[in-house]
Order: structure tokens, then sequence, then C-alpha cells
């Protein structure tokens, strides 16, 4: 049983069928696309360079929400498809996708005033068809967030979105595309794009685990991938039209910062909304929001002003609890797919998706986690005139099938709906696979020993990397990046990958580099 697609073996037999549609990015985008196609007839081959979710969709601020923010914008057609995806998601993906209560204070002389925020969740309220109450006096938000700065405070504002892991979020759709017979394949770079009278027919792809090259053709080549994807457009003489911005987020133990709602602020340096929420057992802070300067062909970082700049805001908004850097496990960077319109401020930046076919090329960026089914079936209808014969209506259809949590009573409480909504179907299998005591969950993370078992054996897993980073979140959900672990994660990798003792020790030493450099507090200079 394969979660995603087939052996490394069977590459070469896999790569020489002529396919319908192939899909360059591994991300959210990519994935959504991917089951769409599946789903609906087409013969689907997704490719991703590096990992899985190893881009942006492992490096969001992991919210499922429908852009309040763009309301103040009077984006109402954006925000309220946001609104319709997220409950969508709810409904489908229980475990997986779940509700989170937001919490705002209402300080005196602090923007926006009390009038503005509540009339701006009535227009929410409406457009995802519901109503609740959002207004509590002081005494009433102080119960229900303690440790939010006392001076000034007149009461409190709550609303609902929702939250995910993005790199399950992705996992989950490749293995439901899998199941419809779509083929993700990762660590399979795109060197060049083939032509046939200037127009793409396919790609030439190289495995990047041995250097292999494989002339791969399809009717249509799509584009996912994201930040990076003027990379592949400009070759053919295409300007860029993309400005990458760079959110950066800190990841704190959920005892220094405990919340039980999530408080969301406006900064005091500059009025962007920041928040901090509990995520996976820990508490999760940002963002930001920068021109990302660096070079797009490594990964992204923190910097010591992205640092202060979040510090900051924890000290306004939780004055008391005097946090500082000694407190942060782990830190996480992600770029932003976001269109290029020339304001000076890049928060003002459009987050809508965009799609430009250019001489058979359909490149697809921008937008949101929230909203990929919708990106996915836009970027099949503009792929019509790339398939001649093929039909389909393209009707929305839930993204899962929502299955019955398992039973086991081995199981600590909440893991059956978790693992039904990251796993599907295959969630009892999982149980089933679990060696002795692994069902029990990793010190200060909700993860089951049992997902780093099914993970090696199962999810394509590549590198430790891969595992620590996104097949589970350990990496940065423990302080030194689970460095305390390694000896069970060994024994596990050793069975499963079948890893020699030298191949360990090299995966393990490009593994806590890495994350010294792209999961911890930055480094002097950086």
């Amino acid at each position: 049983m394969t979660a995603f697609g087939p052996p490394r073996a069977g590459l070469p037999a896999l790569l020489a069928q002529p396919w319908d549609v192939l899909i360059v990015g591994g991300g959210i985008t990519g994935a959504g696309i991917l089951l769409e196609a599946a789903r609906r007839g087409l013969k689907a081959l997704l490719v991703e360079q590096y990992d899985f979710a190893w881009g942006t969709s492992s490096r969001s601020s992991k919210l499922v929400h429908g852009g309040l923010r763009y309301l103040k914008e009077g984006r109402f057609a954006l925000t309220r498809e946001a609104v319709r995806e997220r409950e969508s998601l709810l409904r489908a993906a229980p475990g997986l996708v779940e509700p989170q209560s937001f919490a705002f204070g209402d300080y005196r002389g602090r923007k926006p005033g009390r009038r503005t925020f509540l009339l701006g969740l009535a227009i929410y309220d409406r457009l995802a068809g519901q109503r609740s109450r959002h207004y509590f006096s002081r005494d009433e938000f102080r119960a229900l967030v303690p440790n939010a700065a006392d001076e000034g405070l007149e009461g409190g504002i709550c609303y609902q979105d929702a939250k995910t892991d993005d790199a399950r979020l992705v996992l989950r759709v490749l293995q439901e595309a899998h199941a419809h017979g779509g083929v993700a394949v990762n660590y399979l770079g795109t060197r060049t794009l083939q032509r046939e009278g200037g127009r793409v027919t396919g790609a030439l792809l190289c495995d990047e685990l041995d250097g292999q090259t494989y002339p791969v053709a399809a009717r249509a080549t799509i584009s996912a991938t994201g930040a990076w994807a003027d990379a592949l457009r400009t070759p053919a003489g295409a300007r860029p039209r993309l400005r990458p911005l760079r959110g950066s987020h800190l990841v704190l133990p959920a005892w220094r910062l405990p919340l039980a709602q999530a408080v969301s602020l406006m900064h005091p340096h500059d009025g962007r909304p920041v928040f901090a929420f509990p995520w996976e057992g820990a508490t999760l802070v940002g963002t930001t929001d920068i021109d990302h300067a660096d070079k797009m062909n490594g990964e992204a970082a923190i910097t010591q002003g992205e640092l202060d700049y979040l510090l900051a805001a924890l000290h306004y908004q939780f004055p008391s609890a005097k946090l500082c850097a000694d407190d942060v496990i782990a830190t996480f960077a992600g770029m932003r797919p976001v269109i290029d319109t020339g304001k000076a401020d890049p928060s003002k930046e459009a987050r809508d998706h965009a799609l430009w076919l250019e001489n058979g090329l359909l490149t697809v960026t921008g937008g949101k986690l929230t909203t990929f089914r919708v990106i996915a079936l836009d970027a099949l209808m503009a792929a019509r005139p790339l398939l001649p014969g093929w039909h389909d209506s393209l009707a929305p259809l839930p993204v899962f099938d929502t299955p019955t949590p398992p039973y086991d009573r081995r199981l600590p409480p909440g893991q059956a709906q978790r693992l039904a909504g990251r796993y599907g179907e295959q969630a009892a299998a999982l149980i089933a696979a679990a060696g002795q005591g692994e069902l029990t969950v990793i010190p200060g993370t909700q993860t089951l020993w049992a997902q780093l078992r099914w993970a090696a054996r199962h999810e394509a897993v590549c590198h430790l990397d891969d595992l620590l980073l996104r097949r589970t979140r350990i990496g940065i959900l423990t302080r030194g990046n689970g460095r305390h672990l390694l000896g069970p994660v060994r024994a596990i990798c050793q069975h499963e990958l079948r890893w020699s003792d030298a191949r360990w020790e090299a995966e393990t030493a490009a593994y806590l580099a890495l994350c010294e450099r792209h999961y911890s507090l930055p480094c002097h200079g950086r």
C-alpha cells in the first residue's frame, strides 16, 4: 500500500507513458489540481523537485480562514469564496481542519475601533451563512484571555475561523488523488520544458536522487510552483510577474504562552495583523510580511529583524508573560506567491490567484491555502483548450469523503478523529501497523509514534527532514528540533527505510544542519 504513488523502481516505465496533464509543483495548489484532474477522468502526473509541501505549503500560518482583513479593502468576492471553502473543509475534514476561535481586545485608542470591527464581522457572518455573538465585556474577555494586557482594556471581540496542519492537508489531498488514479512523485525536478513548434508539450525531468533524466510527454503542462513560478516562465521570454513575500513565525511551548483562544492584534509598529494561537500542542506566533530579497533556490529563514518584530507584538499584547528569544522552540519562514502590482507596502498586494496560458504552458500561482479547490477548478477550466475531447462540468465536489473515525481502546482521547482527518480510510491500517507502545503521544506534540512508522513505510520519505518536518512536525514542535528523539526515530528509519548506519549518520547531520540554518533562531547577521 502506498499513499501517493509508485515505488521509485518503477519510474522509467511510468514516465515513458503519455499523460493528459503534467503538473509541476507538489504544494497545495498542485495537489488540488491533481485530485480534480484524476477524479474527472484525466491521466494526471504531479512531479515535485524537492518533497511534497516542501515550500510555502508546509510554512504557511496554518490558518484556513475567510480573509476577514480583505473586507476593509472591499474585496467581498474573495472573502465570500474563502469563507465558503473554509466551511466546506470543516465539514469534510474534521480532525484535520478544525474550528478556531479568535479573540481581539478592544482597547482605548487602538485601531480598528469597536464599531468598525463589529460591522466587518456582521458581513463576515452573512457571507458564511451564520450568526454568533461577538462582543464581550471587559471581565468576560479577561476570563477568555487571562494573560492579555489590562491597561486600557474595555472589552473584546471574538469570531470563528479555522486552522490546519498545512503539510498534512497537502498529503491528504495527494492520498485522495492517488485513490482516483493520480500519480505524484517527489524529488523529480523539471530541467527544461519540451516544445514542438514553440508550444510546450511536456518536460525533461530529472530524478534528484540518482541524476537519471526522463522526457515526459503531456497534452497539458501546468506549473503550480507558487513563488517559484517565474523561473519556469521566464526562459520563454515572459516578463516576471511575482513578488515573493516572506512570512516568518515563532513556535513557543504551550506552557510558556497558554492560550485557549487564538489572539489577534494590530502590531504597534505598523498596524499589521499579528496572531498567536494553540497549534499541535504548542503556541504559534506570526506573521511577518516583507519582500524576500534572498535567492529563490534555497529555503527561507527568519531574520533578526523579524524575530524582534514578533517579540515586540508579544510584549505589547502579553506584557506580564515577559517572553524572550530563549522561549522560542523553533522558527519557520515561507514565501508567499503574491502577484506584483507595484504597491509600496507588501501587505497591500492582493492575494487573488492568477492563471496565465503562454505558449502551451499554464501557470497557476497566488491565492490562499483555503481556496485550493477553487484554484484547481479554475486551472482545469483554463486548460480546456489543451485537452480536446475532454469534457467535464467542473462542478465543485467535496474535497474528501469523510470516513468514520477508527476505534481502538489504546488510542489517547481525540486521536481517532485526528487520525481520520489526516489519513482518511488509511487511519485504521495505520493503527494496525503500530509497533509496541507506538500508539502513545510524543511528548510536547499531538503526534503518535505510529505516525512516523506509517510515514516511513508508505509516504515516500526519502530524507530525514521529510519525516520530521512535513510527514510529522516534530522538528518544529520540540526543542532542539527533536534531537532528543532521534534514538527511537533511528530504529524506525533503519527498519522501514533500510538505512545503513552510514546513511543514518549522513541524514542526521544534514537534518540538524538544515534546522540550524532555517528552523532555529536567526544566526548572527541573518
